[in-house]
């Protein structure tokens, strides 16, 4: 396959983690033709779901973790990631070039820790891979077990006592047992892809961010069926010798054939407010609270995760253990999951599954029972829509039989820690480089194969996990001036 010249047309479709990094990385090695279209208006909304934002990326926090079992590939990205957000800090501290409405005082990233917490007495099996393959890789005690007085010394001397027992278990005579993964923290998503778009457009790369403009209608092909463009829903077209596929939630409804690769699917969040002048504002702060996991594979009854709170209060929890679908008719006739959220075109989601919701509020009830003593109630919830893999592995590849057709995406729930360096790899990809490395053959065009898959996908409208077919719990706004959302 010919090389794309560096002033060859690119088009891609979503400016989410997927999108903006691989617009930067290719900006950044001299592709001059770059066009990103998204059909939100991110200029104005600043990726903030209080805004009308609905894509996984647009969003106020995200986890780091370098913790990854025996996922080496991952665990190494991860390291090369933190590095890169590191050094994003560091620009943005000189003040020089900020993007609008950002000041050298801001950070998008916070190493604050991830602790993994489990309710039982022994370390799952996964936290005791983690420990082996960070050993064996060069990265001894950057994994610290709660209980262990050295690992508490040492979390001590780096300034992270606090992340080994955020929940004060072990004042109140509970166990607190659990891995602080010290490398990690949390990600400011917003600031962050502002940040990221950016410098995309600093090195030269085009966004067209509109709803009806920057909005995907359809291929374009040649009389081959090669793919040549994209037609937004202005009626335009596009000519590109190469389209990436790059839409979050979006993708597996219109690129129909990652069908059985990839789904859509929900994860579920509350918002709780805290009062600037409340005790826990300063507590639940990024300097004094880690991001966490609370029984992350344990199924329906676990799959819990959270964070410090934001700059405006807002402390978020989420729940993946029952990850929902929205199975609906496509024109191919065949049913698809598609994105559905309160701000969706036509039909909206503003509840979060009954499920869901009970798991969160007694996770709450027994962890952080302060919440309700100071009278602070969920503020809102909502639904996160992910593209999940059948292997939780993303896909990067050309479409098969379509030279001029790419996909970015799968991100399975992990991908946003990477929005500095995964458009490197796409790049690597694209460019043919870099084939024997782990992740990137663990990222190509697949199908199922003998082996169990991590996720089963397109169940339907009958499967369980079906929006449709789960009691959806009551509307939560708690605060008058939310009501509206």
């Amino acid at each position: 396959m010919s090389p794309l010249s560096k002033d060859a047309p690119i088009n891609i479709v979503g400016a989410g983690v997927f999108g903006l990094s691989t617009a930067l990385h290719l900006a950044r090695r001299g592709y001059r033709n770059v066009t990103v279209f998204d059909k939100q208006p991110y200029d104005t909304t600043l990726y903030s779901y209080l805004n009308g934002c609905d894509a996984a990326s647009a969003d106020m926090n995200k986890i780091i973790r370098s913790a990854y079992g025996s996922q080496v590939e991952y665990q190494e990205l991860t390291f090369e990631a933190i590095e890169a957000w590191k050094a994003w800090n560091s620009e943005l501290a000189t003040g020089n070039d900020l993007p609008l409405g950002m000041s050298k005082d801001d950070k998008v990233f916070y190493n604050c820790g991830n602790l993994s917490m489990t309710d039982g007495n022994v370390l799952p099996a996964f936290e005791l891979a983690t420990i082996k393959t960070m050993e064996e890789c060069g990265h001894k005690d950057t994994q610290l077990i709660t209980t262990d007085a050295r690992h508490a010394s040492i979390a001590e001397s780096r300034g992270q006592g606090f992340a080994l027992d955020p929940f004060h278990r072990k004042s109140k005579g509970k166990s607190n047992l659990g891995v602080l993964d010290s490398t990690g923290g949390v990600a400011v998503a917003d600031k962050a892809c502002r940040l990221a778009l950016h410098k995309a457009r600093g090195h030269g790369a085009k966004f067209v961010l509109d709803p009806v403009a920057g909005a995907f209608a359809s291929f374009i092909a040649d009389v081959h069926g090669k793919t040549i463009g994209i037609k937004t829903k202005d009626g335009r077209t596009h000519e590109a010798a190469l389209t990436i596929m790059a839409c979050g939630g979006w993708t597996p409804s219109l690129l129909t054939r990652l069908d059985h690769l990839c789904e859509t699917t929900a994860g579920s969040v509350i918002l709780y407010k805290i009062p600037q002048h409340s005790p826990l504002f300063q507590r639940f702060s990024p300097e004094a609270f880690p991001t966490w996991l609370w029984k992350v594979r344990d199924g329906a009854k676990g799959g819990l995760y959270g964070f410090p709170r934001d700059e405006a209060g807002y402390l978020k929890i989420g729940y993946r253990g029952t990850k929902y679908t929205n199975p609906k008719p496509q024109a191919d006739g065949k049913e698809r999951s598609v994105p559905v959220t309160r701000w969706s075109e036509g039909e909206k989601l503003k509840q979060i599954p009954e499920q869901a919701m009970k798991v969160l509020k007694g996770f709450v009830a027994e962890y952080l029972p302060e919440l309700k003593e100071e009278g602070i109630d969920v503020e809102l919830s909502r639904v996160c829509w992910y593209t999940d893999t059948f292997d939780n592995h993303f896909v990067v590849d050309r479409v098969p039989g379509d030279e001029g057709l790419f996909v970015a995406t799968g991100g399975s729930g992990h991908a946003f820690k990477y929005l500095p360096n995964i458009g490197n790899w796409v790049v690597d990809v694209l460019e043919g480089a870099g084939e024997e490395r782990p992740a990137v053959k663990a990222w190509k065009w697949r199908s199922v194969g003998v082996e169990t898959p991590v996720n089963l996908l397109m169940e339907g409208s009958a499967g369980e996990r079906a929006l449709a077919n789960v009691r959806l719990a009551e509307e939560t706004n708690a605060a008058g001036n939310r009501a509206k959302l």
